[in-house]
């Protein structure tokens, strides 16, 4: 998942990846854009890699503090994919630093004694005016329940009960925060009653569980949930939080796929080292498991240039005007597995992940939940094909 969604083609031209930890890279370059190791030479520029082909030179800006070692790329097998790919091996120098270039999430921006604002994501329309928080808690993770009887010398003294906000606190999940309802709400938001999953086909007398949707009133786009009737639940996924200075306006609304991206990465890697755990089961709010993370490493800088952007460079040697140079840019590597698929093998590992419960549960909407495997798809797609899959998962 990186930070920027290059667009869809059919072939790759150019793949870079550098692991800042281990200070090496990959490099992919296409059959279509170079036939043999000879016909590529890699050089550094100022803050840039110089990819030399015979369609010319590619130039690919690298982040501040990364720099390509010279002489440093060597050939190296391409295994299966060696009739459509060449890989090399390069190393790269990072400057020591405690700037990671990624901006905080909404959880790690709120604060107590400050006022926000909350927007709604699809159509930037201000939900909840100046809201000062007395307290801003963690709530304990998904799997607080299954475990509170090790907590407890007798009967658990939490059952039927929910954690609840008070009217200045917001608490917050792995996922969403919750919130009292005021006054400001009534004239943003509308409440409707819907079923959640389908009805228990070996009990019949079981009714199907039924959420209050929360969306909002000038688009109609889900933002959460009612939890009671004085509670709110917002998914990080649905709002927009800024600090509240006075009539300043929100930049516009990101890309939607691209703010769901940079939202689910930005709280992967927070629960990843807060929790150190890798594997997470995105849910919907049922506790159906729709997919299945795995994440990899989180110091990956990526750039995927396709086959038919490979080239286009003027004459002279330097970009043309229409085509500015391709960016690195930071990602998360997953591998990931739809709940959905009908493989014998993913079916497999699905079950070994239930029975085991081995992945951190974040809820998601359904419609989100969806949303994020169609990014993920998307972004697969943009790999070679040597680096779309891996086993049974993708």
């Amino acid at each position: 998942m990186a930070n920027e969604v290059p667009a869809k083609t059919h072939g790759v031209g150019v793949f870079l990846e550098l692991r800042k930890r281990l200070q090496s890279g990959l490099l992919i370059v296409g059959k279509d854009v170079a036939q043999t190791p000879a016909d590529v030479a890699v050089t550094s520029g100022d803050s840039s890699l110089h990819i030399r082909t015979p369609r010319g030179v590619l130039y690919l800006t690298l982040p501040a503090g990364v720099a390509f070692e010279q002489g440093s790329c060597i050939p190296t097998p391409a295994g299966e994919s060696c009739g459509e790919e060449l890989h090399f091996r390069l190393r790269i120098s990072v400057e020591r630093s405690t700037d990671e270039d990624s901006s905080a999430s909404m959880m790690k921006t709120l604060r107590a004694k400050k006022a926000y604002c909350f927007y709604c994501q699809g159509c930037m329309t201000r939900l909840l005016e100046d809201r000062v928080f007395n307290r801003v808690l963690p709530l304990p993770n998904g799997n607080w329940n299954a475990i509170v009887d090790d907590w407890c010398c007798h009967p658990d003294p939490f059952a039927n009960k929910k954690l609840l906000p008070r009217a200045e606190d917001c608490l917050m999940g792995d996922s969403f925060v919750l919130l009292a309802r005021d006054g400001s709400c009534e004239q943003t938001l509308t409440e409707e009653v819907s079923p959640v999953g389908t009805e228990d086909s070996q009990d019949p007398k079981k009714p199907c569980r039924r959420l209050a949707l929360i969306s909002c009133a000038s688009c109609s786009s889900v933002l959460g949930e009612a939890v009671t009737p004085e509670t709110l639940k917002l998914y990080v996924t649905q709002v927009v939080v800024e600090p509240a200075v006075g009539d300043r306006k929100p930049e516009a609304s990101l890309n939607r796929s691209l703010f769901v991206e940079r939202t689910v990465a930005a709280r992967l890697l927070e629960l990843s080292n807060s929790l150190s755990t890798y594997h997470f089961s995105v849910q919907t709010p049922d506790g159906k498991a729709f997919l299945l993370l795995w994440l990899l490493n989180s110091d990956s800088i990526i750039a995927s240039v396709p086959e038919t952007r490979v080239g286009t460079e003027s004459s002279n040697g330097s970009p043309a005007l229409h085509s500015p140079s391709p960016r690195a840019a930071r990602a998360l590597k997953l591998l990931y597995i739809a709940c959905s698929d009908t493989g014998i093998q993913q079916r497999d590992i699905v079950t070994s992940w239930e029975v085991s419960v081995i992945g951190h549960p974040v809820v998601l909407p359904l419609k989100v939940c969806e949303e994020l495997l169609q990014v993920m798809d998307d972004s697969n797609s943009t790999l070679p094909t040597s680096m779309r899959c891996m086993r049974s998962y993708e």
